[in-house]
């Protein structure tokens, strides 16, 4: 006789997050488009059979997750928005915070979104493309004596470069997400690192390799240094027993 099966507790749902899902499935769907407006809220309480109260939180959720927008004192109903990272970002960070989702996690997909953009970038970027990668370079070596701040700034330059050079809008959105997730658990570990000067020396060192690899065109190089550098700027603050899936993207 086999044992029973164990079941999970049953979350209740609530009537607010019913409403969230039937209006984020009709965006997802294309019955919603951006620049749209739903109906007013009176409307919205009819048509959900629900109170003003329960509309009037998902109104808010909604807001709050960069699908629509509402104007104190306009007669129209909410407007539905275009999608952005902003959203997807804020959901990251919550899952980060809320220790769902790691670091270590975090960081293996930010080395893989980068290796494939750098691999891309060898490939189709356009020499005004690389002018702009140079000129993140020079602006990250003149930020060594800045601090952290500056050197991340131009970091972020040289990096935005080569995923526009990718020509992928997705890998765009998702590196942008999933970096400032990233800085946004550790940036304070890292500012105050007592080796941090090191650290940014030894980046710019990988970004230099990054660049004439992709200068080169050689896709496979670029992405080998961008993820040794990612690993040797990020694997100190990741705790020693998850390493073990930052050092499987390593070519060793």
């Amino acid at each position: 006789m086999t044992g029973q099966p164990a079941f999970e507790q049953v979350r209740p749902v609530r009537l607010y997050e019913r409403i969230v899902e039937q209006v984020e499935a009709a965006v997802a769907s294309g019955e919603l488009a951006p620049g749209q407006r739903l109906p007013s809220e009176r409307e919205l309480v009819t048509q959900f059979g629900t109170s003003r109260a329960t509309v009037r939180e998902a109104l808010r959720v909604l807001e709050s997750n960069g699908v629509v927008r509402s104007r104190p004192g306009d007669p129209h109903g909410p407007e539905i928005l275009p999608f952005s990272a902003r959203g997807l970002s804020k959901q990251l960070r919550r899952l980060a915070r809320a220790e769902e989702l790691t670091l270590a996690q975090l960081l293996v997909s930010r080395m893989m979104l980068d290796a494939t953009a750098n691999r891309l970038a060898a490939v189709l970027r356009t020499d005004e493309q690389l002018t702009d990668m140079e000129a993140a370079i020079d602006r990250m070596r003149g930020a060594l004596g800045l601090g952290y701040d500056a050197f991340s700034e131009a970091d972020l330059a040289f990096h935005e470069a080569v995923a526009v050079a990718s020509g992928n809008t997705m890998i765009q959105v998702s590196n942008e997400v999933v970096r400032d997730t990233v800085l946004s658990v550790i940036s304070d570990k890292i500012t105050h690192a007592r080796n941090s000067k090191a650290l940014m020396r030894r980046s710019l060192e990988h970004h230099q390799q990054v660049l004439e690899a992709i200068r080169a065109g050689d896709g496979p190089a670029a992405a080998r240094a961008s993820v040794q550098s990612l690993y040797d700027y990020y694997a100190g603050y990741v705790p020693a027993s998850e390493r073990h899936a930052l050092r499987a993207l390593l070519d060793t």
